[in-house]
């Protein structure tokens, strides 16, 4: 079923506005999403919007379940992916306030659920260049219209959470030259890229990490929130914005080597219903 085109992975924020959103419910061969999916036109487009960690904010990073989530979004019919997240900043450049979009990822997660290869079906889908280019460039852009600072490309290290780095974590990642830390993008990305749904992450930077390098105090859960909270219309308009300027042609975009979507083990994906809420 196809009702859906693109897909954002955000709060409510994000559709809060919208006009005639309807709630659907998606069943997963590999449990529940985060949340319903809520459903709406956006500039002629027609968009899914997942938060990732429910609508209240319940479920913490460790806890997301990713292929639940990516799955609802493929399900839908969606393949194009916007994903924003909060994240730190690595280096002193990066200031709290700017948007990065990322062209590069690092796992430092463990124990997560990362694959829809489980098997029998065996195969290995390389990230090398995960992050769409054309939509990187429809977000810069976009950002840039909106008159805030945008850093072109990036590498995002992704931690397991819900803890924040030590010093010397941070100070680790700093000198090994990566720019933004979070702790979600990992599994989230890769997962749209075996399915074949282009992506895009946005960081909006809230804090300078541990505080290293910039001298300044450590990062705390009320600093994020207060800083994200400043972000998150520009956060919104900046999604907004991009849907509007998203290619007519949607299959075009990147490399399509995922699958479209078929399981080894039975699970055909017909047989996981949508509902919709009245």
């Amino acid at each position: 079923m196809s009702v859906a085109e693109i897909g954002v992975f955000g709060g409510s924020g994000f559709y809060s506005l919208l006009e005639d959103v309807t709630e659907v419910k998606v069943d997963t061969p590999y449990g529940p999403p985060s949340d319903a999916v809520m459903l709406a036109t956006v500039s002629g487009r027609k968009v899914a919007f997942l938060p990732r960690h429910g609508r209240t904010h319940t479920i913490p990073p460790h806890k997301i379940n990713y292929r639940a989530n990516v799955w609802a979004m493929h399900k839908l019919g969606v393949k194009a992916i916007i994903s924003p997240c909060a994240v730190g900043s690595l280096q002193f450049d990066i200031a709290p306030g700017s948007f990065l979009v990322t062209d590069q990822f690092v796992d430092r997660t463990k124990g997560r659920d990362d694959t829809f290869y489980d098997g029998p079906i065996t195969s290995h889908v390389s990230p090398a260049d995960m992050y769409d280019k054309t939509l990187r460039d429809i977000a810069v852009s976009t950002i840039r219209e909106n008159g805030i600072v945008a850093h072109d490309g990036g590498t995002v290290v992704v931690i397991q959470g819900p803890r924040f780095s030590t010093k010397a974590e941070s100070e680790w990642f700093t000198k090994m030259g990566w720019h933004i830390i979070n702790m979600t993008q990992y599994p989230e990305g890769y997962l749209c890229h075996e399915l074949g749904m282009a992506v895009v992450n946005i960081g909006l930077v809230t804090d300078y990490d541990s505080g290293v390098v910039a001298d300044v105090e450590a990062v705390t859960a009320h600093s994020v929130l207060e800083v994200f909270q400043k972000n998150a219309e520009n956060a919104r308009k900046v999604v907004l914005g991009m849907i509007a300027k998203m290619p007519a042609d949607l299959d075009a975009l990147g490399k399509k080597e995922g699958l479209k979507y078929t399981r080894g083990d039975g699970h055909a994906s017909s047989e996981y219903d949508i509902r919709i809420f009245d």
